[in-house]
């Protein structure tokens, strides 16, 4: 079985969040306007964060090995989702699936590596709801490779 999907959606993953990234976080300057940057409002603000710790700030650290230990745990699950893989007949929107969560993965292992912290840009509220969260599009990648990893995984129920 051929894995280029894998590692074709793993590449176009941290691609276009280190694009994403850089495009908000330093072309657009989002660090430097308080109220962060209206896309869509309320619903798709950029706004600028660091997070030092794993998704929703959860576990922050500000120490140096506290990012060490946030790489090889990252670093750790990529392998075992290609050792997976590797090991099942997975199909291609499972190959697809799993190269986004490793990307995605990867692309927040080059943050935590280049600036010792995780660059944040995303924040989304509705319904009269102020979520005070930023994300970016690689955690998104990974929650969708997750959950597609999940939903087609090819075993019919019992």
């Amino acid at each position: 079985m051929s894995y280029r999907l894998l590692y074709w959606a793993a590449l176009v993953a941290i691609l276009i969040d280190q694009i994403s990234k850089y495009l908000v976080v330093r072309v657009m300057r989002v660090a430097d306007q308080p109220g962060g940057i209206d896309v869509l409002p309320p619903l798709v603000v950029f706004k600028y964060g660091e997070n030092r710790g794993i998704n929703f700030g959860l576990f922050q650290g500000n120490s140096d090995a506290a990012r060490w230990v946030l790489v090889a745990i990252s670093v750790a699950i990529c392998v075992a989702v290609f050792i997976w893989l590797r090991r099942s007949t997975p199909s291609k929107l499972m190959l697809i699936c799993g190269g986004l969560l490793i990307g995605g993965a990867l692309g927040n292992v080059v943050d935590r590596v280049l600036y010792g912290f995780v660059l944040d840009f995303l924040n989304m509220s509705c319904c009269g709801i102020n979520n005070p969260y930023v994300f970016n599009l690689a955690d998104v990648f990974v929650f969708a490779g997750a959950i597609g990893l999940v939903l087609f995984d090819g075993k019919k129920p019992s």
